[in-house]
């Protein structure tokens, strides 16, 4: 059958470049080989002509997939499944990148991607490690392009293609009809939690951080094949490189949750946010090793051991994020695209060698056998650098239990041993917090402390002179912080608070004593301060977390008695007031107003402008969160949040639920005259008129200041005994007469001041409706998280310290 409408020309096109990248990257990897093994120089040099021009192709490859990717996204060519899978012509063009690495195909390339662009700065300077790293690297591509193969191979299918055809994959009655492209209007848009600006963002940094890990390991295979082990002084800069990429992709993921999901907070321990800290962890610990190699000796086995591991886990994680099976337990796994074998291969291609080659070389690796000093840096560091470990390891056994339980579902032998399943913890979030608060207690003290120590040995008098004004500045601080912060987290017990204090103390001594080690030690020379300027970021980091968890704040606490939500393990309807639309409500602090919402019809996303007045008559603030629907299948809207930002505080902002008034209110105003003392009833109760009120300061809000302003008090009393107050008004400016009506939402009554019948008698008439159609409404969430920007300039602060020691150590060994 020939379709009408199909343009099959740019399938055709990335399938040629799918085969090239497969064959290239092969043809690298054995040419760079062959290369490494040689040890004829011009046979050397012939093979590195061959496997530079594979790499080449490799790349050309690797851009042309990605540019004919982006034109079917862009162009909207729904005969492709890839692009009626993950966008619709609705969507905003800054957001079609996120169609690319929506799905696993994309994010594949994007891996591969950079490692494209790692792979020539590695040929440009590595010299003598050209080969044999470049072997790792471009092995590592040929892995990646069999993921996106999409072929088979001896009945066997091989990676999901991006440039399939709808109608090859699914089953529908359209298909048979020649022009079914004409009944498929759109596509099925992208996930609606991905559309933001920071999914732009997030993710190419974060796959760098992913692609990087590459390179050390990359060299430390090198050095285990060749039994050489000069390559330490080449990984250190790509290792603090690596850290700040993967750190900074982690923490832009944390502002994207801050920004867009609606738990609440920045970091929730979810798997797919454990997988990709755990790589961090032993990377940091990893690079640590390095340093303390290099200058003295020691711990080359355990530079090489982090380095395996690290890219080991960032495979692991590729696995846990991409096999389905976390979809239980994690907000935001990919589906299972049936190539779980292929993912564990991929862990296994690379790991069972290096250890293989590791526990081979591991007595042949060099290492001294002399004990360090206890008052040694080397010492204090390779401290440091277990807990990093031990830390990371307690994350991913926790991440890693939906793996054991599908491993003893598998094997009937271990059914026995393991008759029940292992449990998940019920409360994630504090079974890793009250394990990685004192992790951050004792990383927060040696990365103060060990600054201070030299290498080899210190001696005690040099280290009290040095760190006696650190401590003396970091006592007092903690201590204001302690007695003046406010940070009572008596949630989970007295002793979990004592621990949250322990590692505020240790994060405020970071700070101190690296910014001190900076002015005392180094003379001010910040050129050379990279380690200490990445400190001082891990320190604030650390206190941002710990002030704004610990000390976080629910502001929306439901006083009125109207609870529209269910309580589940997501939300509380205490925690959330329902606010009616034009009335005030009394939040603590604050009153709040929903005053109006719309459509914007370009991200097709309902904003709400709710506005805050504080109570103690400063300047009021709005925000404006949204809701848009879900797509995909899901039913309902997806809540975005919006904040507002202040120096040493955000207010944060979501909506629980909402809904509109779909009633036409077809009520009149009922017309009564009376005077201050009268009754009058309506159908749930009565009211009292108390007094007139000329240009009362408690609805200043509510009419200029070239208005004469009337409101009447009046008390509304219910059938149930309820009371309630409303002020109805006008506003009167030269001959013109506004009336500002009051609403008791709860009692579907609205009540207006119509005009004054007699000012002698003071006798005047007002207007009482009775409708049901007041039901314009919304439920929110607002929290407090004081003192974040902490956090986030931390972020900041950690990025500079790590590409102040790349540039540093550039230098170090240009020179």
């Amino acid at each position: 059958m020939k379709y009408i409408g199909e343009n099959l020309l740019p399938g055709d096109i990335g399938k040629f470049f799918l085969v090239l990248s497969l064959v290239a990257s092969l043809v690298a990897t054995i040419a760079f080989f062959k290369a490494n093994q040689s040890k004829i120089i011009g046979e050397k040099e012939s093979w590195l002509r061959i496997a530079r021009f594979s790499f080449l192709l490799e790349t050309i490859s690797v851009l042309s997939i990605f540019v004919v990717l982006y034109y079917i996204i862009s162009n909207h060519l729904f005969e492709y499944k890839y692009a009626w899978q993950h966008s619709d012509r609705s969507l905003q063009i800054e957001y079609l990148l996120s169609c690319f690495w929506e799905g696993q195909e994309g994010s594949f390339m994007l891996w591969s991607f950079w490692h494209c662009v790692l792979g020539w700065v590695l040929i440009k300077t590595s010299k003598d490690w050209e080969a044999g790293v470049m072997t790792v690297v471009s092995f590592a591509q040929f892995c990646l392009a069999t993921m996106t193969i999409g072929m088979y191979f001896f009945g066997t299918k091989v990676g999901s293609s991006p440039f399939v055809l709808l109608r090859n994959e699914m089953e529908a009655l359209i298909f048979s009809r020649p022009e079914y492209l004409s009944l498929i209007k759109d596509g099925n848009g992208l996930n609606t939690l991905l559309q933001n600006y920071w999914m732009v963002i997030h993710p190419p940094i974060l796959f760098l951080g992913f692609a990087s890990t590459v390179v050390p390991f990359a060299f430390a295979f090198a050095g285990l094949t060749n039994n050489k082990h000069e390559w330490i002084k080449y990984s250190l800069p790509w290792a603090s490189f690596s850290a700040a990429l993967l750190g900074v992709g982690i923490m832009m993921g944390a502002m994207w949750a801050y920004e867009s999901l609606s738990f609440g907070g920045y970091w929730a321990w979810d798997p797919v946010e454990n997988a990709s800290l755990v790589p961090w962890l032993t990377l940091v610990a990893g690079l640590h090793c390095n340093l303390i190699y290099k200058s003295t000796g020691y711990s080359l086995r355990a530079t090489y051991f982090f380095y395996i591991i690290s890219f080991v886990l960032i495979l692991y994680s590729t696995f846990l994020t991409r096999s389905g099976i976390l979809g239980d337990t994690s907000v935001h796994a990919f589906t299972d695209l049936g190539m779980n074998w292929q993912l564990l291969i991929f862990i296994l291609v690379f790991l069972m060698p290096a250890l293989f080659l590791y526990f081979k070389r591991y007595k042949s690796i060099p290492t001294i056998v002399k004990e360090e000093q206890t008052f040694s840096r080397e010492f204090w560091m390779f401290i440091g650098a277990l807990i990093l470990f031990l830390s990371g390891f307690v994350i991913i056994f926790i991440t890693s239990l939906p793996v054991f339980n599908k491993i003893v579902t598998h094997f009937d032998f271990l059914k026995s041993i393991f008759k029940n399943s292992f449990a998940q913890p019920e409360d994630p979030e504090f079974t890793h917090n009250q394990i990685q608060v004192f992790v951050a207690v004792i990383l927060g003290f040696l990365t103060a402390f060990t600054q201070f120590l030299k290498y080899k040995d210190t001696s005690k008098e040099y280290l009290r002179k040095k760190i006696i004004i650190p401590v003396i500045i970091t006592i007092v601080i903690s201590l204001l912080i302690i007695f003046l912060g406010g940070i009572q987290y008596d949630k989970k017990g007295i002793g979990f608070l004592v621990a949250i204090h322990m590692a505020i103390v240790g994060s405020v001594y970071t700070i101190i004593a690296n910014a001190s080690y900076i002015w005392l030690v180094l003379k001010g020379k910040i050129k050379v301060a990279g380690a200490s300027v990445a400190h001082i970021g891990f320190g604030l980091i650390l206190l941002g977390i710990l002030i704004s968890s610990g000390k976080k704040t629910v502001l929306s606490w439901n006083k009125t008695g109207i609870n529209v939500l269910e309580k589940t393990k997501q939300e509380d309807p205490a925690e959330n007031t329902t606010l009616f639309k034009g009335i005030k409500t009394d939040m603590g602090q604050y009153m709040v107003t929903y005053t109006k919402d719309s459509l914007n019809e370009r991200d097709r996303k309902r904003y709400f402008e709710i506005d805050f007045q504080p109570k103690d008559g400063s300047k009021g603030f709005k925000v404006y969160p949204d809701v848009i629907k879900n797509n995909k299948g899901a039913e309902g809207f997806a809540a975005n949040p919006d904040a507002k930002h202040f120096l040493f505080k955000d207010i944060f902002v979501y909506i629980t639920s909402f809904k509109e008034d779909d009633k036409k209110d077809t009520t009149h105003f009922r017309n009564e005259v009376l005077k201050a003392g009268d009754t009058v009833y309506y159908g749930n109760g009565f009211m009292i008129f108390n007094k007139i009120l000329l240009n009362p300061t408690e609805q200043k809000q509510k009419f200029t200041e070239d208005e004469t302003a009337m409101f009447l008090d009046i008390q509304v009393v219910s059938k149930e005994g309820s009371r309630y107050a409303v002020m109805p008004g006008i506003a009167i400016k030269n001959q013109s007469l506004r009336i500002i009506p009051d609403t008791v939402v709860a009692q579907n009554l609205v009540v207006q001041f119509n005009k004054v019948v007699d000012q002698k008698l003071g006798k005047l008439e007002i207007g009482l409706k009775e409708s049901k159609s007041l039901t314009t409404l919304l439920t929110l969430k607002v929290l407090e998280f004081p003192m974040i920007k902490f956090l986030w300039l931390g972020v900041v602060v950690m990025f500079i310290g790590f590409i102040m020691s790349v540039r540093q150590r550039i230098r170090n060994f240009i020179a």
